[in-house]
């Protein structure tokens, strides 16, 4: 916005026999006024949050309408306080990496994220994170976690070495296939669902709709990492995932409960095996945490770091 000296214009010096020009002042000032208050305005506009987006119509039942606000405030309670808590503890956990001097290596997180696929063992949360980005931040949060817990505690190498002697095997990861599954009471269902997949359906989406696996169903079919013959999981199953192609979908597999399922592979990871020196340090974190008396999360360091958040609590 120009000022009014900028609408000015350059007045000779005197002696230069050129009469002064006068500048009607009023209708300037009066345009700058108006510039001014229209910038004022903006500004206090700028300010206010815009609702009028939260109005939107998401959906509509009878008539009756179901509007983004509503649908926002529906996730943010349902979701927003485990999903903040996570942030925050991240947050938490960096900041103790910090403060304790803790790294952690892209080969460690390389190394949990194998160990984790392999074992599925209900630590694995990381492993369903929107994309790789977030599962390494998971990771590399527990590790410092980890890190911070075990620091004190000293464990003799000979024991490291039994215990990677006793369970070499753990360390044995094989190829690992991240697989969805639709469950169906018949091959005859079974074909009808290949059949809508084949017209362009969303596998995740048929998923939802048509399995008869409420548990799976919900997830969009996500039934985690296989292995070729893992034990634990459905023997057709793990019999074939390695037959099925990335982005593609089996044949109507029989199941031993006697429903029929469909399965297709997202990703695949390739196995590896881990040596002693691979391992070494992952093994002593572990021998470590198992002599602490009780289990601790990030929380217990909220008040060391001055955290604080949305919930208050």
């Amino acid at each position: 916005m120009n000022s009014s000296h900028n609408n000015r214009r350059p007045v000779p010096p005197a002696g230069t026999g050129k009469p002064k020009r006068h500048l009607k002042t009023k209708p300037v000032l009066l345009v700058i006024g108006i510039l001014l208050l229209a910038n004022f305005l903006w500004f206090i506009a700028w300010l206010i949050p815009n609702d009028t987006g939260n109005a939107e119509k998401v959906a509509s039942v009878s008539g009756d309408e179901i509007t983004r606000e509503e649908w926002l405030a529906a996730m943010e309670e349902q979701h927003g306080r485990e999903a903040l808590l996570e942030l925050v503890n991240e947050k938490v956990m960096a900041t103790a990496a910090k403060d304790y001097g803790i790294k952690v290596s892209d080969k460690e997180i390389d190394l949990e994220l194998a160990l984790l696929r392999s074992s599925q063992d209900g630590t694995e949360t990381a492993l369903y994170a929107a994309d790789e980005t977030r599962q390494r931040e998971k990771v590399a949060a527990q590790l410092i976690l980890e890190k911070v817990l075990t620091k004190d505690i000293v464990i003799e190498d000979s024991e490291i070495k039994a215990f990677y002697d006793d369970n070499q095997s753990l360390y044995d990861v094989k190829d690992s296939y991240r697989t969805r599954m639709i469950m169906l009471n018949s091959v005859a269902e079974a074909e009808e669902t290949i059949a809508e997949l084949e017209k362009g359906s969303s596998f995740e989406a048929t998923a939802r709709e048509r399995s008869v696996d409420s548990a799976t169903g919900n997830l969009g079919g996500d039934i985690g990492y296989i292995s070729s013959g893992e034990p634990g999981v459905d023997a057709n199953i793990a019999k074939n995932v390695a037959k099925v192609d990335v982005g593609a979908w089996s044949s109507p597999l029989a199941l031993e409960n006697g429903k029929t399922a469909i399965i297709s592979v997202t990703e695949k990871v390739d196995g590896q095996t881990f040596s002693f020196e691979d391992v070494e340090g992952h093994i002593n974190r572990e021998l470590a945490l198992e002599q602490l008396p009780q289990s601790v999360t990030p929380e217990a360091f909220w008040q060391e770091f001055d955290a604080e958040w949305f919930y208050g609590e």
